[in-house]
């Protein structure tokens, strides 16, 4: 793939992404309104990130940072990859049907491992009751989650990337239809998860047929290409329980201070809006090319991919982290103060938007330095690195929880994203030249920050000035769309102007 080739794929998985973050801007705004920061809010968060943490465990981490480089390889060679693929389908459907029907009965020792904070009140049986419903969503988006990857491998991004956006449709349709028919929103909620995982999983399973890979579920059987998988799986499987673990810590922490749960999803979703669109497209389209180079031995592309996908991620990443450290107060009051989401409630939030800013070019930069060793089947030195982090996370968020209070579970989540890019870089300076930083990388960086600052302080002082516009009803919404049209502007005007990047390079790849 090349560069031109890398870009439009990023594009095409950024764009349906950045789909698929605005509707799920839509889908909290809408959460936030009915529920607020309440005990049906957190018991719905709680309930919809345990599929949502193992799925990460199961596909999204583990199997599918193990499956894609074989898998790919397999296409480059011409050598059995439909019947690897649905080997793989299966033996992932079988762990996965046996691993729901446990979770059914664990559901209160799960829920309590998330957020031991509940048991105390309400929260708690809410929580069991709507984790059970949710629970099968994992086996239908794993799957697709597989699927996916099989779509990545040959070059389609469209039906992978689209499928998020069949979830938070779902999720909108769902509560508007509530409120006309005076259902409770929580558990109308809770029955749109399962719906909207075998909506997203149809979607990429006829998307996969049309490709040439029609997967069933066939009688299981292990292969020696599977055996391969699996032992190259067990150590990203252990990265991806250390990861989770530390999403853990972070929610254990949030669970013993009333409305923090909330405050802490509404700044993730936040900074997702980024991440999603430049983490996760670089991460999806640059796994698979880099696969294939190193299977070529092409050392030179390879170096080139990396590079650029770094760069493009962080012209995209440092301004946006720069934003959400300068002006976190307008965009979470604009976005989620009304109904049951107060002015605390913002303060609050807007809070964790900033401390999470600060991490986001590692959460962003760990999806581009990952696939250096996914790609090359090294899963061990990731999982080291992820133990690392997770220590850090661990002494931060609880170690200073009686003291800072809830906000540790963002301080703790952004060194450990810090962390682990320090040693991930470390890591790949011995693999030679694929993974080193060209000439072009270092000297547009220094100006990538340059032109972001700049930016990140006409922002701040335009805020200021638009307070009251911000603040009032009915052009709320204009004055921080004004507001972010000024960063966007200066930013790129900066950034043009001293070389940061060139509008050449977008309209090549945005024609293509």
């Amino acid at each position: 793939m090349k560069p031109i080739r890398l870009m439009s794929g990023f594009l095409t998985v950024g764009v349906w992404t950045l789909m698929s973050r605005l509707l799920g801007f839509m889908r909290d705004i809408m959460i936030a309104a009915y529920l607020g920061s309440g005990p049906v809010a957190e018991a719905f968060l709680i309930a919809f990130s345990l599929p949502n943490m193992f799925r990460r465990f199961f596909a999204e981490g583990a199997f599918n940072m193990a499956f894609v480089p074989m898998f790919s390889k397999k296409l480059e060679g011409g050598d059995g990859a439909k019947e690897f693929a649905n080997d793989a389908f299966t033996g992932l459907a079988t762990i996965l049907i046996v691993f729901t029907v446990i979770a059914q009965f664990a559901m209160p020792y799960l829920v309590i491992a998330m957020a031991s904070g509940f048991l105390e009140d309400q929260r708690f049986d809410l929580a069991v009751f709507f984790g059970r419903i949710a629970f099968p969503y994992i086996l239908f988006i794993s799957l697709a989650a597989l699927l996916s990857g099989v779509l990545n491998a040959t070059g389609r991004f469209a039906a992978a990337a689209a499928a998020p956006v069949l979830l938070n449709i779902l999720f909108v349709g769902a509560m508007i239809l509530a409120g006309a028919m005076g259902w409770p929103i929580g558990d109308t909620l809770v029955w749109t998860v399962p719906i909207a995982g075998i909506a997203q999983m149809a979607l990429v399973w006829v998307a996969a047929s049309r490709a040439g890979f029609r997967l069933t579920i066939k009688r299981p059987r292990m292969t020696p290409e599977l055996k391969r998988l699996a032992i190259i799986a067990a150590p990203a499987a252990l990265a991806g329980g250390v990861v989770q673990v530390n999403l853990l810590i972070g929610r254990q922490v949030a669970s013993f201070f009333d409305g923090a749960i909330a405050w802490l999803n509404y700044a993730d979703r936040l900074y997702q809006l980024p991440l999603g669109v430049v983490g996760i497209a670089i991460g999806v389209v640059l796994l698979p090319d880099l696969s294939r180079k190193l299977r070529a031995g092409d050392d030179v592309g390879g170096q080139s991919a990396f590079n650029r996908a770094g760069e493009i991620s962080l012209a995209l990443t440092i301004p946006a982290a720069v934003a959400l450290i300068a002006i976190p107060v307008p965009l979470i009051s604009v976005l989620f103060e009304r109904g049951a989401f107060g002015p605390e409630d913002t303060a609050a939030a807007a809070l964790a938007v900033a401390v999470y800013g600060l991490g986001l070019p590692a959460f962003v930069m760990q999806k581009v330095l990952q696939p250096l060793f996914f790609a090359r089947e090294d899963t061990k030195r990731p999982f080291y690195y992820a133990l690392v982090s997770l220590i850090i996370n661990a002494v931060v968020a609880i170690g200073l929880a009686p003291i800072v209070g809830y906000i540790t579970a963002a301080i703790g989540t952004s060194l450990a994203a810090w962390s682990m890019v320090f040693l991930l870089w470390r890591g790949a300076k011995t693999m030679g030249p694929a993974a080193k930083f060209d000439t072009r990388f270092s000297q547009r960086l220094p100006r990538i920050i340059a032109a972001s600052l700049v930016m990140g302080a006409i922002l701040w002082v335009s805020a200021w000035l638009m307070a009251p516009a911000l603040q009032m009803a009915g052009i709320r919404y204009l004055a921080l769309a004004g507001l972010i049209a000024i960063g966007i502007i200066s930013y790129f005007g900066v950034g043009q102007l001293i070389g940061a990047f060139r509008f050449s390079e977008f309209r090549t790849a945005m024609k293509r």
